[in-house]
């Protein structure tokens, strides 16, 4: 297997040779760590289509003759500063940085002022070089690829949320901040099209949740668990395989969907609407039969939501929450109490399913794999949400296997039976520790 130094060779001398493309190799690199077997940059290339074998093996020729002329590498002179990875002078700085990330096939970039700038690959943080940013270096390389309106957002409120295409390379979600010592930034880099469920190493039995024309669908779980991906895994499910009319409210918008069998139409909070309660609201004028929605934050968002499905759409959405039950209990627990009793009705009515997921270490250190949580909204669940009774609804889950449901410690008590993960691992993310295989 080859690590992701050697992968970013191999993919500098692909281009180098013109036998991919940025995009290409871009999408390869993005692909890697999603699925559950851990696949080298050339494997994925060949497998899109974009090189042959016969290419792959010339190219892996190439480098391995390239590698045995460079020379041993020296200790470097105790006293002489670290040589930077990527280089922060000039102007581009960021957008070189962006590229080096994806090439190493990592998730995130950090840059923080007074730190190391660090690189999230696999759930895992390292740095990139030794030397903590200059506060003034950090501000310089963050304010220079935002536009007015987004500066102005930043110094005003203190952050903002944008997303930043770099032609060529690919798209970020980004979220920029003031703290203590400066500014800082983080940015998700998003690949150049939805991903699939196998490649997300999901179940191909929750492509049957596309197949709903009414009601919610939640994807939950804590940040970074893979939401916003399963949602587009989704998505792009229903665009090529419905002839529907698809409305997305995200902030920022994430990946993007090309009307396909559907037509998609794409919203952003900020740019082209006031707020996620604003555009669900104008959502319902525009004759949707789909509605994704990017989160649900708040009181009224979470009541129209809960609208739009009671009223014959099919919603899809995300929520920070751990388990099923917890989700079922926020979705209730935003309402004041004089409108439980009607809101329990709806929930009981409306809900389809929720999905909740983690992504776990794999044993053998090549990334991570989903553990998920499935709760299938049949008439017993329903009952027990419109009595009030969610507490019970664990047991549902417990005894729910035929009719495709899971506990969460059941999930990774398999991944442990089949060494995909460790049991230490899988005791980290545990609901009930005592539940988890031997």
């Amino acid at each position: 297997m080859a690590s992701g130094q050697d992968d970013f060779l191999f993919g500098r001398i692909a281009l180098h040779y013109k036998l991919v493309t940025r995009e290409q190799l871009l999408e390869a690199a993005q692909l890697q760590g999603h699925g559950v077997t851990p696949r080298s940059l050339g494997e994925i290339l060949v497998e899109k289509g974009y090189l042959t074998p016969a290419q792959l093996d010339q190219l892996l020729t190439v480098q391995k003759e390239y590698l045995a002329k460079q020379p041993a590498p020296q200790a470097p002179s105790p006293a002489a500063p670290p040589r930077p990875v990527v280089s922060l002078e000039g102007p581009g700085a960021l957008d070189r940085l962006l590229e080096h990330a994806l090439s190493s096939g990592a998730s995130d970039l950090h840059i923080h002022s007074g730190a190391p700038i660090k690189l999230r690959t696999h759930g895992r943080l390292a740095e990139l070089g030794a030397e903590p940013l200059a506060a003034a270096t950090a501000e310089r390389l963050i304010l220079e690829i935002l536009n007015p309106e987004q500066t102005a957002a930043l110094r005003e409120r203190g952050q903002v949320d944008f997303a930043y295409t770099l032609a060529g390379v690919g798209r970020f979600r980004a979220n920029a901040y003031r703290q203590q010592r400066g500014m800082d930034a983080v940015f998700r880099a998003i690949p150049p099209i939805p991903p699939t469920l196998e490649k997300l190493g999901m179940p191909s039995s929750l492509a049957r949740l596309a197949n709903f024309h009414q009601g919610m669908v939640l994807l939950t779980g804590p940040a970074g668990c893979g939401k916003s991906s399963t949602l587009a895994a989704l998505v792009d499910i229903i665009n090529q395989e419905r002839r529907d009319h698809i409305i997305t409210i995200e902030d920022p918008i994430e990946f993007i969907h090309a009307s396909k069998s559907c037509v998609v139409n794409q919203r952003q909070v900020g740019p082209h609407t006031g707020s996620f309660a604003r555009a669900l609201r104008a959502a319902l004028r525009e004759d949707p039969d789909i509605i994704a929605i990017g989160e649900l934050r708040d009181l009224e968002t979470i009541s129209l939501a809960l609208t739009a499905a009671e009223t014959g759409h099919l919603v899809l959405a995300t929520l920070h929450t751990n388990n099923a039950v917890r989700t079922v209990n926020r979705i209730l627990g935003v309402f004041p109490p004089n409108q439980q009793e009607q809101i329990r009705t709806m929930v009981a009515e409306s809900l389809r399913a929720v999905i909740s997921q983690r992504l776990v270490a794999r044993a053998d250190g090549n990334g991570r794999v989903p553990a998920l949580e499935i709760l299938v909204a049949n008439k017993a669940v329903g009952n027990l949400i419109r009595e009030n009774k969610t507490f019970q609804i664990r047991s549902v889950l417990q005894t729910g296997a035929s009719q495709g449901m899971c506990l969460l410690d059941t999930s990774l008590s398999e991944l442990v039976k089949t060494k995909i993960i460790t049991r230490e691992e899988a005791l980290r993310h545990a609901e009930e520790p005592q539940r988890i295989a031997s």
